[in-house]
Parts: C-alpha cells; sequence; structure tokens
C-alpha cells in the first residue's frame, strides 16, 4: 500500500495551495522540495530583523478576489504600494511611464503635452511593421524612453541587443497620463507581514515536508509512497531532457547588508544603463516600512540558464514553445502523475496567477473548492 495519497513535488505556492487543499480534503501528503527550505521563489529569510526576498522582489497584487481573500487566510497584509525608480546616468525617472516621468524627462507639464511629445518622437522613427524589439518599442514610445528607459535594461535581462529580440517580447509599453507611481493597476496589492515564508509555513500546517530530497532520488527508494504525485519541477527534468532541454533566463543575487539606515530611499531601484551590470537593486526594509539600523540590499544579475541553476524565466520563443508541445503530449500518458506549476507548465506565472492556477487543479483533482 502507498503510505499517502499524494506526493507534492515542490513547496512553493503551487504545491502549498494543493496540500493545504488536500489535508483539508482527509487526504494524506508529503510535500519535498529540493532545497532547504519551503515557499519556492517566494522565500523570506530574517536578517537583521528585516524580511529578506532571497530570490528577488515578490510583490503581492491581484484584481482576483477569490485569490486576495485565499492568502489572507495565511497572513495579514500591509498596504505596500509598489512605486519603483529608475536610474540612467545619475538621473532618476519615476515607473511606470507616467507624467512624473514625462515631466522629468521634457518639462511637459500637461497629458497633452507629454502625448503630443511621445507622438512626435514615433513619427520621427518612421517605423511601418515592427521587425525586432528595438523598431517595437521605438514605435510604441519613441527614442527617448527606449534609450533611456527600455534598452539597456531589456538587454540585460535577455542578455541580446534588442535589435536580436523579436518584436512580440513587447506587445505594449503602457504610458500613464497621470501623476501616478503606482506600478500595478490591481485593485488589491500588499506584501504579507512578517514574509512568504511565515504565509507558506501556515498553508503547509500539518501536511508532512521532507527537504533536501530529490524527487528521482525519492521515487527510487520508495517507488510506491503516493498514489498520484503533483509535480512541480520542470518537466523536462522529469524526462531526462530525452526530447532536449527547454531554455529559460535565470538571475544570480548579491546581498550585503549595510550598516546604514536608508540606502536607497525606495524598494526598488531598475538601472537601465547597460554598462551597469545588474538589472536592480532591492533594499528589503522598505516592504515592510522597516525602521531597523542597519539595511539589506540585494544587487539582481540577469545570466544565462544551464541545468543546475534556478530557472526564472522561460525563454517562449517558438523553438521552445514547440518543445514544451512534445513534453506536454508525453505528460498526457502520465497515469498518476499531475504536471503543475511555473515549472510544470513552462509559464511564466506572477503569483496570484499561479495561486489561481493551483485553484483550478484542486477544483479537477480534489473536487472540492480550495
Amino acid at each position: 500500500m502507498s503510505q499517502y495519497d499524494y506526493l507534492v513535488v515542490g513547496a512553493g505556492l503551487t504545491g502549498a495551495v494543493f496540500a493545504n487543499a488536500a489535508r483539508r480534503a482527509g487526504k494524506t501528503c508529503l510535500v519535498i522540495d529540493r532545497r532547504n527550505h519551503i515557499a519556492g521563489n517566494v522565500y523570506t529569510k530574517e536578517t537583521e530583523g528585516i524580511n529578506v526576498h532571497v530570490y528577488g522582489a515578490h510583490i503581492f497584487h491581484t484584481s482576483l478576489k477569490d485569490v486576495w481573500e485565499y492568502v489572507n487566510r495565511f497572513a495579514e497584509f500591509n498596504n505596500y504600494v509598489n512605486s519603483p525608480v529608475a536610474l540612467y546616468k545619475g538621473q532618476t525617472y519615476n515607473m511606470p511611464f507616467n507624467m512624473n516621468t514625462f515631466s522629468k524627462m521634457w518639462g511637459v507639464v500637461t497629458p497633452a503635452e507629454a502625448r503630443a511629445k511621445i507622438d512626435e518622437q514615433i513619427a520621427a522613427e518612421g517605423i511601418g511593421e515592427p521587425e525586432n524589439l528595438e523598431e517595437q518599442a521605438l514605435s510604441l514610445v519613441g527614442r527617448d524612453i527606449f534609450e533611456r528607459l527600455v534598452k539597456g535594461y531589456t538587454e540585460k535581462q535577455w542578455g541580446r541587443d534588442c535589435k536580436d529580440l523579436p518584436a512580440s517580447i513587447i506587445k505594449r509599453l503602457p504610458c500613464r497620463f497621470t501623476y501616478d507611481n503606482n506600478y500595478f493597476n490591481d485593485r488589491f496589492q500588499g506584501i504579507p507581514m512578517g514574509g512568504y515564508t511565515a504565509m507558506v509555513e501556515r498553508m503547509l500546517e500539518g501536511v508532512d515536508i521532507r527537504l533536501n530530497t530529490e524527487y528521482r532520488d525519492l521515487i527510487a527508494a520508495e517507488p510506491d509512497i503516493a498514489d498520484r504525485i503533483i509535480y512541480c519541477g520542470p518537466i523536462d527534468d522529469f524526462y531526462d531532457f530525452k526530447l532536449g532541454k527547454l531554455e529559460y533566463r535565470s538571475l544570480r543575487f548579491e546581498s550585503e547588508v549595510l550598516d546604514e539606515e536608508n540606502h536607497q530611499g525606495v524598494a526598488v531601484v531598475n538601472y537601465t544603463e547597460r554598462e551597469v551590470p545588474w538589472t536592480r537593486i532591492i533594499e528589503h526594509k522598505h516592504f515592510e516600512f522597516g525602521t531597523q539600523p542597519k539595511t539589506v540590499i540585494t544587487r539582481e544579475y540577469p545570466s544565462d540558464w544551464k541545468p543546475g541553476d534556478e530557472p526564472y524565466y522561460p525563454v517562449n520563443d517558438a523553438r521552445n514553445e514547440a518543445l514544451y508541445k512534445q513534453y506536454a503530449e508525453l505528460a498526457e500518458g502520465e497515469g498518476r502523475v499531475v504536471f503543475a506549476g511555473r515549472l510544470g507548465g513552462y509559464k511564466y506565472y506572477d503569483m496570484d496567477k499561479a495561486i489561481a492556477a493551483a485553484f483550478e487543479l484542486v477544483r479537477a483533482e480534489l473536487k472540492i473548492e480550495p
């Protein structure tokens, strides 16, 4: 007999949502993770009394009321509003592109003046059908915004020149003609007080967990450990890459404690010059309005991905999408394995969309509401 009804591979948000529901449905469940901690990429670790976002900034935002009500079962969220700043050649600009940005860049005051300036620059480029990302961006926002706030950051993010990236990557670059620095338009936004790890701990209460555990090793040792498997790892890795490797972009982080109370005055500063090797600096205390005497900052460096690195952003080009479809066809033939999450489905998820997808998994697999 199997020891558990369900084995959940991955202790991130998808796995935690499912495991919580399985326990409430009266199912036995084991959650494993190859890392030495729960919470996946939303993991937070306390340093100097500050909840550090170890794998990069995670700001919870959603317009999905059921998702917002769900996460508030497990954490109290503060009223943090994401208002990042972009730094280019010693000048700061508000993000997203809004009237504060345009006023700083051109000295304009009214939305009509800003709109006219952007339209003038778009017309000057004379681009018909954009053939690459650079032409697409220029046809959306013009030369000044592209050169100062888009080009360098994007090239660092993807490791390629903008002329060598497909236009489809940037479908739109929203310009807001209001003096509003709120990055997100979603109705609900905030950071869980006490950090994401504490939130996921509450989601996993009463569930068996094994950390530092590789799926392949566990199944080799205990092949019948569970009747059903919810697999949130990379789908190509599950099949030993036998059809080829799906591509990702990865990230590298450098954190340090500074003996100062306030380093940059905001949680996130984007560095949009190509010559600056990191894309942004995160000052973690500002996510929770910290007043600690010291501060922790993290520099974020995009990097090429290779097996063994943490996969962050799927490269959803034609080659990778075709390869994923082949793996998905294999997955349809699996009897007891269900692939889930961003790695199982080879797609980028915001946190709320990951939770919403996990809701659908719960309904389909457990026949209950999450």
